[in-house]
């Protein structure tokens, strides 16, 4: 079993060592398979904050398929549409944090060939929840097959006990590089939930 009841002290405040920045942007639309463009695009402007390795590039993924609405298939070469409340968000160590959003601000990115526009940002602390999920995850040989493969290697890279009944994850069969395995960024108080070191980790 993967699952481990909590017995961590319930008080704790999430420290800013590690925030995220939220983005005003100005985008039409994007590719569905975007992370690898949107982060080198990002990474040009702020060379010195990508290279810790705390920094980190979320997706911007809008909604799934439901209630009649099918999700872009980037297969047929759909894209996704975004609205003008769609947020980038970028994950930097607080000592960026500034120099990141000085350079991003009217930014003009070329991402696949898709044009955005970066306006100006809001910082976010990490959450504090006890649950955290990933929308996509990379699967090493045989744990396609095998759920617990998957579990049993992730327990061990986080080194901690996992907190869940199981993995449900949406795999998409994009073929997108990854860029880099992230560092530790340092200790945590023993009172903080064992998710925030994954969220810090990237």
């Amino acid at each position: 079993m993967f699952w481990q009841e909590d017995d961590q002290p319930k008080s704790f405040e999430i420290p800013d060592d590690v925030v995220d920045l939220v983005f005003d942007i100005e985008c039409r639309e994007l590719p569905v398979d975007h992370a690898h463009d949107l982060a080198a695009a990002i990474r040009t402007h702020v060379p010195k904050a990508a290279d810790d390795a705390r920094f980190g590039v979320h997706n911007i993924h809008l909604a799934g398929s439901q209630n009649g609405w099918e999700r872009p298939d980037p297969k047929l070469g759909q894209r996704l549409i975004l609205s003008r409340r769609t947020k980038l968000t970028i994950r930097v160590a607080k000592e960026h944090s500034e120099d990141v959003q000085q350079a991003l601000l009217d930014a003009e990115l070329d991402v696949a060939g898709c044009r955005m526009k970066v306006g100006r940002a809001k910082s976010k602390k990490l959450s504090n929840q006890g649950t955290i999920f990933s929308r996509y995850v990379v699967l090493e040989d045989g744990e396609a097959d095998d759920e617990n493969a998957f579990l049993r290697r992730i327990v061990a890279h986080l080194e901690q006990p996992a907190r869940r009944r199981g993995v449900d994850a949406l795999l998409d069969t994009g073929e997108v590089p990854r860029a880099r395995r992230v560092g530790d960024p340092g200790p945590l108080d023993p009172a903080a939930p064992r998710t925030l070191r994954a969220e810090r980790q990237g």
